[in-house]
């Protein structure tokens, strides 16, 4: 796989936005926190970057059979295997169609006290943003499509919404194993 966007962690504030700073206009520093932004079918969703190990554009992936459909396989990352999660498949039961501007997120999530990476395919990357507790709103009850577990909030980004995830609970190893 191609890496796009490298190590997102050795990346620094202004390698994402011109003229965007964490103080506001009165001085004070405001709980700011960066969310890289991608798209998946017609929706806009948000990880936390400090979460997200790398961006690989998508190649190569070796199914496994006898797993859900949202289970896309594994991949070889510099020697080691790496398992790749359709999220439109997790989300909507829908399977992504393979395009120029696919992508896999590489997420560590914590099973056991252990660090494991976890592929994720999305549909197109967005940007990396800058977003303030206060531009955060709460999930609301009704009219989701996607459990209120793997939502942390809503936040808006260039006048859209983006749905913040939490990773850790959409990619629950127990969940993932279970093909019952």
């Amino acid at each position: 796989m191609e890496e796009i966007a490298g190590d997102i962690n050795n990346l620094n504030q202004t390698d994402f936005a011109y003229g965007m700073s964490n103080e506001s206009e009165s001085g004070k520093t405001d709980n700011v926190k960066l969310y890289f932004t991608f798209q998946i079918r017609n929706d806009i969703f948000g990880i936390s970057v400090n979460l997200i190990r790398e961006v690989l554009k998508y190649s190569k992936v070796y199914r496994i059979p006898r797993v859900p459909d949202y289970i896309k396989g594994v991949i070889n990352l510099r020697g080691e295997v790496v398992p790749v999660i359709d999220l439109s498949g997790r989300f909507y039961g829908i399977e992504s169609k393979i395009t120029e501007s696919s992508s896999v997120i590489i997420v560590e999530i914590t099973d056991h006290e252990e660090r494991i990476p976890v592929g994720v395919m999305i549909d197109a990357v967005r940007a990396v943003t800058e977003l303030s507790d206060d531009t955060i709103e709460s999930v609301p009850e009704a009219g989701n499509r996607i459990r209120l577990d793997y939502i942390d909030g809503i936040g808006k980004v260039d006048g859209e919404f983006a749905i913040l995830l939490n990773i850790e609970n959409v990619l629950k190893i127990e969940e993932l194993s279970d093909f019952n």
